[in-house]
């Protein structure tokens, strides 16, 4: 069986997309449509601006959005899901591959979710960081004993490797506990805000009207959402679990183990980078792991 997997933030880089856009007629009109869309020239940041103009929240999600979607849906017949997943802002990318989402609903969604998010950055400073070494138990408890500030497990992205979020004064006290508990590094990250923390909960609320006045169709397989590790098909609980997904954390190990037990032997990355097929060689060195390519 087959997974197709699409990356989240932090895979971006200037010239994304542009090979697409040259190649193909079907790319060039879904990049067009989308610059009308959004009402500016994304593909100028994407093809020619600077990296500083990417990692703008607002920009960096529907682009790695775009180059994601425009690559599963220019593959046409080619692109046969068993099952499909993204990572955090990937999940917005599977869920129009998979045609639960219009390419236009998407666009737009993700579009909301990168304003919406970056007003609760403003609103209460926050960052991340990568904790390696410890088990999950370990870290969860670290957090929790941290009482006058936010500080929540994030991301958990393989054994031993797990992203913290919250205040930046929280994510400080964290890391000095986790080392002194033998994590074998605990570093924050260059990120704008604490994304999967309660520190979202603005946009949140936001984007879950967004969501809930967008058509939701039923998709082409099961997706396996962020917030449960499970597969998915009933389009209102997708819905219920995409709004949950900014507060709650992105549990990709627990999705990458359950599509391996459901049968999935190949594992498609669609976008930009390689960072899922190598979450997924941690877990099982056997299967087999490609970019996705028209």
């Amino acid at each position: 069986m087959k997974a197709y997997v699409f990356p989240g933030q932090g895979s971006q880089f200037v010239g994304m997309g542009k090979d697409l856009f040259d190649t193909t007629a079907k790319a060039r009109e879904l990049f067009q449509r989308a610059n009308t869309i959004l009402k500016f020239k994304i593909t100028d940041l994407m093809f020619d601006g600077t990296d500083e103009d990417l990692r703008q929240t607002k920009v960096t999600q529907p682009a790695i959005f775009l180059h994601s979607v425009i690559l599963a849906l220019s593959m046409g017949e080619d692109f046969k899901p068993d099952m499909v997943a993204g990572h955090s802002l990937g999940e917005f990318s599977a869920l129009v591959a998979n045609k639960t989402l219009s390419f236009e609903d998407g666009l737009k969604l993700v579009y909301k979710r990168a304003v919406a998010m970056q007003e609760a950055c403003d609103l209460v400073p926050g960052t991340m960081a990568a904790v390696i070494g410890l088990e999950d138990k370990v870290v969860e408890q670290v957090c929790t004993s941290i009482k006058d500030e936010v500080v929540v497990p994030a991301n958990y992205n393989t054994q031993g490797q797990l992203v913290i979020s919250g205040t930046e004064k929280g994510v400080a006290i964290a890391c000095e506990k986790l080392l002194e508990a033998g994590a074998r590094r605990a570093m924050p990250l260059k990120v704008g805000g604490a994304f999967h923390s309660p520190l979202m909960e603005p946009a949140r609320i936001e984007l879950a009207e967004a969501i809930h006045a967008t058509k939701f169709n039923k998709g082409l397989c099961p997706i396996y959402q962020n917030t449960t590790g499970q597969s998915v098909t009933d389009p209102e609980i997708i819905k219920t679990n995409l709004i949950a997904q900014l507060t709650s954390p992105v549990r990709w190990t627990q999705i990458m183990n359950n599509m391996i037990a459901a049968g999935a032997r190949t594992i498609v990355e669609v976008g930009p980078g390689t960072v899922l097929q190598g979450l997924f060689k941690k877990v099982d060195r056997n299967i087999v792991t490609l970019s996705a390519s028209l």
